[in-house]
């Protein structure tokens, strides 16, 4: 059965950082490609990054470029998402996810940036 397991949620002010991590367990984590999404209240589920393996080509929203970056530890069978210089339009629920014969997702991990 897959699990994901997001971490790292949480408050932060206008400019400042979040490192978000999911833990993937149930799959062969070494060859699937990884997404995080975002849910904002509102709003429509949108991708936010997602990186392959291997080589660990990776993808981003353009509202994220040069201010996020996704990242993979397949030894852990974790990913990342370092969120820098966030803004308050970043607030959402950020969602790991993956396909696997089907999509999975985890519970989601809140992120609120106040201005």
């Amino acid at each position: 059965q897959v699990q994901l397991v997001e971490s790292g949620g949480g408050l932060v002010q206008s400019g400042g950082s979040l490192r978000l991590s999911c833990a993937a367990s149930g799959l062969t984590f070494s060859i699937v490609i990884m997404s995080w999404y975002r849910q904002a209240p509102g709003k429509e589920r949108e991708l936010v990054a997602s990186i392959g393996s291997p080589g660990g080509r990776t993808n981003y929203a353009d509202s994220v470029k040069g201010r996020f970056t996704i990242s993979r530890d397949n030894a852990k069978n974790t990913v990342y998402l370092q969120m820098n210089s966030l803004k308050p339009e970043d607030t959402a629920v950020y969602y790991c996810s993956v396909h696997w014969g089907r999509t999975y997702w985890g519970q989601g991990t809140q992120v609120t940036v106040s201005s």
